[in-house]
């Protein structure tokens, strides 16, 4: 509920607010959470480290972020049975198998259930009473499976790096976060890949099946040695990476193709960067380590393998889908390939009678890139501990659907992602309730180079707060852009470099809402635009300007804006209306332009005022305008 008053007219404007994001210092719901649609969700107080850039002093109004800690680690110390009578323990779900180690980590906060090989169908009769589902390569998690959870699904994690079997929009959509496990099993991917690399030049398969036969062909298993010849690693990622350094090792010469990659990170292995066509054409040895996306569905195809030289030889232990199978067999049929070496198929299992498989010239593994002891079991904790992560509403580095942002970053960013919250929820409400809000513009003031500012987790919190009041949807990081886009918010970003200290990443952060009609006439700004301004101080977000007004406020519980005649007595009046009405002041502020001209009081209140108390306010003589606020 947000009410105003200006005078001589009254004018009241519903806005309905989730109860996530009402703060509530004494609860342990947080409007911080990453997922909101988590319930059951424990507190996110202790992922907001008090950084050293925040002062030890004492503040005169206990913050929402204290009290959450507080909360959270009163429930970290209680017996298991405690939090789980408190909080009620999320469904998790595995549908393949997953390492003992992972499992006790799932049982440790939630109830898991292991049920392998499920149908589609059987699939989506369990996902409806699950918090979570854990997958790997051979469980489809298809728009329909998002469908059936009907929003109850928070998570989906995948054991593994490959995502292409979930549905990322549906998922995006539905408001469920997608993780994966990008780094457990790097190292068994890039050995299984040099093992395929090695088996190949010296058919070790091929004359492992001869022998076993009862043949001693020593003539026809001639193979080609690896010194000297030149490996296209084509995707420089994690896996890419290590490759190559182990094929540097071996004395090859190593070249790499790779949009994404840097320059002076290939150097720093030894490997050059070149053009896919350059890649190509000149490799000896072809690896393949790139994710499986429309751009890279069946890239390697007849047009493709013609540019090859003649006789090179192809590893893939990325995805399946990134070689046109069928143009493969007939590359290997005129000698264009002269062998290939297969973890990973379109069709997993491929087809008992499939001739790629059957080809004398492909030696084949069924996708054991990740199939080590010590990866497995890296893997499974690396999965369920980002799984338990999201359903506690921390923010993922390893999230595949929404920002991602590396550990440092969030370690600093943490206090100014409530900031960039509260002041999404405020600016909505500022907004009259017959105007639409089509266009956002946020300015992040900074000390640093604005170019090292890293502002998507930010730009995603203010999307939130300024959806979820007036959407009757669920609203989580994860959707927040998509629904932005869907309601036509266009939301422009600007980093503006000011006189501040650089030891913090932001000095403050504007959101200027255009194009509307304010019910507090005073947020608008020369521009025309609503603007409001807030920066942290000792890690806790605070309002620092409204409009052309300066303030000083804590952005916490309620808050009533007024906009008075600078005169004595005005605080009095105002606090012993709501005195009379058992309303409790937490906090008094008030910014003016100039002595004995127009101020802006901001008050904190405990509870919210009744329609009889905000009346009283608006009646009194000096003030012209004023707008009660939830945040």
């Amino acid at each position: 509920m947000a009410s105003s008053i200006t005078k001589p007219k009254i004018f009241s404007s519903l806005f309905v607010i989730s109860p996530s994001s009402t703060s509530q210092p004494s609860k342990s719901k947080n409007s911080l959470s990453f997922l909101d649609n988590a319930s059951n969700s424990r507190p996110i107080g202790t992922l907001i480290s008090r950084n050293n850039h925040v002062s030890q002093r004492s503040c005169p109004i206990k913050s929402v972020l204290e009290a959450a800690t507080a909360t959270a680690t009163e429930i970290d110390k209680k017996p298991q049975n405690d939090t789980a009578s408190e909080f009620p323990r999320p469904r998790i779900l595995v549908s393949e198998k997953l390492g003992e180690a992972g499992l006790e980590v799932l049982r440790g906060f939630g109830d898991v259930e292991c049920a392998y090989e499920l149908s589609s169908d059987e699939l989506c009769a369990k996902i409806s009473v699950c918090d979570a589902l854990i997958v790997r390569s051979g469980t489809k998690v298809s728009r329909g499976v998002f469908e059936a959870a009907k929003g109850k699904l928070k998570v989906v994690g995948r054991a593994g790096v490959g995502i292409d079997n979930v549905d990322l929009a549906a998922a995006t959509e539905f408001g469920c976060l997608v993780v994966n496990a990008p780094t457990a099993n790097t190292v068994a991917a890039a050995e299984h890949g040099i093992a395929l690399l090695a088996a190949m030049a010296r058919n070790v398969a091929q004359a492992d099946a001869s022998i076993k036969a009862g043949k001693w062909q020593r003539n026809k298993y001639v193979g080609v040695s690896l010194v000297g010849k030149t490996l296209a690693v084509m995707g420089f990622g994690k896996v890419g990476s290590e490759v190559a350094r182990r094929a540097k090792g071996l004395g090859m010469h190593v070249i790499a193709h790779d949009p994404y990659a840097a320059a002076d990170r290939a150097r720093g292995v030894g490997v050059e960067l070149v053009p896919f066509e350059q890649a190509i054409a000149t490799a000896d040895f072809i690896s393949l380590h790139m994710p499986l996306t429309p751009a890279t569905s069946k890239l390697f195809n007849d047009e493709t393998f013609a540019k090859m030289k003649k006789g090179v030889r192809i590893v893939n232990v990325a995805r399946g889908g990134v070689i046109d199978e069928d143009a493969l067999v007939r590359a290997l049929d005129t000698g264009v390939v002269a062998q290939a070496a297969l973890d990973v198929f379109t069709e997993e299992p491929p087809p008992k009678d499939s001739k790629l498989v059957q080809h004398e010239n492909v030696i084949v593994t069924p996708h054991l890139g990740a199939s080590t002891k010590e990866a497995q079991e890296g893997v499974a904790i690396e999965i369920a501990e980002a799984v338990v992560g999201a359903l506690k509403g921390e923010l993922s580095a390893t999230a595949v659907n929404a920002p991602m942002v590396p550990p440092e970053v969030l370690s600093e960013l943490a206090p100014y992602v409530t900031l960039a919250e509260k002041l999404g929820k405020l600016g909505v409400q500022l907004v009259a309730g017959g105007s639409g809000i089509k266009s956002v513009k946020v300015v992040y003031k900074t000390a640093r180079d604005p170019d090292d500012l890293d502002t998507r987790l930010l730009r995603a919190m203010i999307t939130k707060g300024i959806i979820e009041p007036i959407s009757a949807s669920i609203i989580n990081l994860v959707n927040a852009d998509f629904t932005a886009k869907q309601k036509g918010l266009r939301i422009s970003e600007e980093r503006v470099v000011v006189d501040a200290s650089p030891e913090f990443p932001v000095d403050s952060i504007e959101v200027q809402i255009s194009g509307v009609e304010s019910k507090f006439a005073s947020s608008v700004s020369e521009t025309g635009d609503i603007s409001i301004e807030g920066k942290v101080k000792y890690g806790v977000p605070y309002l620092r300007c409204v409009g052309g007004f300066s303030v000083d406020v804590s952005l916490e519980g309620n808050l009533i804006l007024c906009r008075q005649v600078d005169q004595p007595g005005m605080i009095g009046r105002v606090g012993n209306i709501l005195g009379e009405q058992n309303v409790n002041v937490s906090f008094m502020s008030v910014g003016r332009t100039a002595q004995r001209k127009k101020a802006i009081m901001a008050i904190g209140v405990d509870e919210e005022p009744n329609k009889e108390t905000l009346t009283k306010i608006g009646q009194v003589p000096a003030i012209e305008e004023f707008v009660f606020l939830k945040l």
